[in-house]
């Protein structure tokens, strides 16, 4: 191994998540060293994608209780209320602090924060940036970063491996890409703040960095993914490509239309009531199905998709509150929204499931080892998200894992660095025997093409016992495929193959904890939407599912969830 580094923690993901984490970290505990290791440059993480807004209670006609309830009706009362209560009491103050360090949040004529509205939310209570506040978000983010030389950066490096002392984890073993060597970051607290996985399906709004990376190495040191089967759709996806066309459209006015011209959400019963395009997204995705399924779809060279009109808004107004979302279905759709109406479909966007932990983000099972945003299971969002409770979601569990991990490291000693050194250089050896990799001659692209092709199948908008299962045969079929896989590339520096092998490898674990959980779950919650067991059941099914790595297959089981003040209820709006 060419390198070993030490600081008091590490944080595998330079993302909303990570970036928050790093500065609470160096700010709660001025002099602490943290290494923010990440596999991009951290502005091209994924959240400088994200469009519509970040969810904090700012208007006079808005509450903390009324947000809180919004999530837990949201989550189809999945969502743990001491959890919820927390986010929403946070939230305001961590928006606010965004705003201090720079963030340009769109203003209203008397010069207040701009709010729009959501899907699932009583009111508007959505802080935007027009339609760009990932970008703007990150870059406040990695720009107020920059302010601390605590924060030392390992950009381009592929952490491949949790490093363990017994039952602690101590750092991270990571495969620089520019030169092929692994180096050893240790800390005495590692976070992960990894993201999502939604490249294991073929049809997602994620970048392709979104690979599961630190859901796998979690899962296979022991730590269960819990809530796993709950995958989210985004309603608004372009057909073909699946760049999200963000949700504050529906917020600013759009209708969704069928090949018939009708607003389908206000003339068929889809259990939205008056919201209609404001519903929540599993509702409205679902409903985008059954009128494809019912005839009164539209036909593409992508398939069947609806409509998203925003012509009667005005150019005005689009390119005020819009402009990205005019130049992104003009380039990738060929239409003008001021004019025409943009084609739609369901699309895999958000993964409520994740590792498993507590509401200080320590995960279940590991000592030292924590997880904030998107990786990790806290569970705020229960069976479904509620959109724009995301990004809001990265800064407070972000800030409070930084916070914690330093508190951590504080009172714990140094692992043995030779030992660690030790597990450092068996990664070392394993990744050097991938290059130019002598398999079964299977190929990366097709074992990918067929997990994606399975996870579709079977865990997608609409489930069924039969095709759930058989994705669970398939992914483990496909893992014994993997086993043979041909790697042609022997380079060292930049071998893209070797990264592409590693992420595959996190995928299909990520697949598999997917498909087994969701085969498990006998009944329709949120996101989790069986054709076969249509109702919900909270006699049998009001827990969280934990998914547990085996070698010979996972082992599944479950936790309470915490109520609280909101009993569950039928949800209907």
């Amino acid at each position: 191994m060419a390198e070993l580094h030490r600081h008091d923690i590490v944080i595998v993901g330079g993302g909303a998540a990570g970036l928050r984490a790093a500065i609470a970290a160096v700010k709660a505990r001025p002099g602490s060293s943290v290494a923010l290791v990440s596999k991009v440059y951290p502005m091209r993480s994924h959240t400088v994608s994200a469009e519509g807004g970040a969810a904090a209670v700012a208007r006079a006609d808005d509450n903390l209780e009324m947000h809180g309830y919004d999530t837990v009706k949201g989550s189809d009362f999945l969502g743990d209320q001491d959890v919820i209560q927390a986010f929403v009491e946070e939230a305001p103050r961590e928006l606010t602090q965004l705003e201090h360090w720079g963030c340009p949040w769109s203003r209203n004529e008397d010069g207040t924060v701009a709010t729009r509205a959501f899907g699932g939310m009583t009111t508007k209570r959505t802080w935007y940036a027009a339609d760009k506040v990932g970008f703007h978000l990150l870059h406040t983010l990695f720009q107020t970063s920059m302010q601390y030389g605590d924060i030392v950066r390992y950009d381009e490096v592929f952490v491949s491996k949790l490093l363990m002392d017994g039952n602690e984890c101590r750092g991270v073993a990571g495969l620089d890409v520019r030169t092929g060597e692994m180096m050893g970051v240790l800390g005495r607290a590692v976070i992960l703040a990894t993201g999502g996985a939604g490249k294991v399906w073929p049809f997602t709004t994620n970048g392709n960095i979104k690979t599961g990376d630190g859901m796998a190495l979690a899962y296979r040191e022991g730590v269960p993914m819990k809530d796993m089967e709950f995958v989210q759709y985004h309603p608004t996806g372009l057909p073909g490509t699946g760049i999200l066309i963000t949700e504050a459209t529906r917020g600013e006015g759009g209708h969704l239309i069928n090949s018939e011209g009708e607003r389908f959400l206000i003339t068929r019963d889809y259990g939205v009531g008056t919201k209609a395009e404001l519903g929540p997204r599993d509702m409205i995705s679902r409903a985008e199905v059954q009128e494809i399924e019912a005839g009164r779809g539209i036909d593409s060279q992508y398939g069947q998709h609806v409509h998203l009109d925003l012509t009667h808004l005005g150019e005005e107004k689009i390119m005020k509150r819009l402009p990205m979302v005019r130049e992104l279905s003009k380039i990738y759709a060929g239409v003008d929204p001021v004019y025409e109406p943009i084609p739609i479909r369901p699309v895999v966007h958000y993964m409520m499931g994740g590792v498993d932990v507590d509401i200080d983000g320590f995960a279940d099972g590991v000592d030292g080892l924590l997880a904030a945003g998107e990786v990790a299971c806290v569970s705020l969002n229960g069976a479904n998200r509620l959109g724009s409770n995301s990004l809001t979601e990265c800064l407070v569990f972000g800030a409070r894992s930084g916070v914690k991990a330093v508190e951590y490291a504080k009172g714990t000693s140094d692992g043995d660095d030779a030992a660690l050194a030790r597990m450092g250089e068996e990664e070392q050896a394993r990744i050097d025997a991938l290059r130019g990799k002598q398999g079964g001659g299977e190929k990366i692209a097709a074992i990918r093409t067929d997990m994606q092709s399975a996870m579709e199948s079977g865990c997608g908008v609409y489930r069924e016992e039969a095709s759930m299962q058989q994705t669970v045969r398939d992914i483990a079929a496909l893992k014994q495929r993997f086993e043979g896989v041909t790697l042609e590339d022997k380079s060292k520096v930049f071998n893209t193959e070797i990264i592409a092998y590693l992420e595959l490898e996190n995928m299909l674990d990520v697949a598999e904890s997917v498909s087994s959980s969701a085969a498990s779950r006998n009944e329709s919650r949120g996101a989790h939407t069986r054709k076969d067991a249509t109702a919900r059941d909270d006699v049998n099914w009001l827990h969280h599912t934990l998914c547990y790595y085996d070698p010979a297959g996972p082992r599944l089981d479950k936790k309470d969830v915490t109520l609280g003040r909101w009993e569950p209820e039928e949800r209907k709006y």
